[in-house]
């Protein structure tokens, strides 16, 4: 199943500590406004969002119908249809997709360990 881009969204506690960190391990900024205390952030080989007082833990987070530069995709499953089948497999969700809706939409799941995992599709 693809699930799209796929990036890790940070609960940090100083953004621009956190940015000046990422920054020394060859992070550039890539999206967002500091002033909104969240920024993306891009590697050659990875993606970080850093969100300041946004939400209380870590989250993976899965973008379909989007590249790992945030650009739409060709044909891509639609968060609704992903969301159908990860129910089929008995998953169960923390928050669903309007089922009933198109376009964007996002659902969230737990893994085993409480990890939080996002799946926002923003097309």
């Amino acid at each position: 199943m693809d699930l799209g881009a796929f990036s890790v969204s940070l609960a940090v506690k100083d953004i621009a500590a956190s940015r000046a960190f990422y920054e020394k391990l060859g992070f550039v900024v890539f999206g967002g406004e500091v002033d909104q205390n969240w920024l993306i952030m891009k590697s050659p080989t990875a993606v970080i969002g850093l969100f300041q007082g946004m939400f209380e833990k870590n989250i993976l987070t899965f973008n379909p119908g989007w590249d790992g530069d945030a650009q739409p995709t060709g044909e891509f499953a639609d968060i609704r249809s992903i969301q159908k089948t990860l129910k089929s497999t008995g998953l169960s969700f923390e928050q669903e997709a309007d089922e009933t809706g198109a376009g964007p939409g996002s659902c969230t799941l737990l893994d085993p360990d409480g990890n939080v995992i996002l799946i926002d599709q923003h097309v």
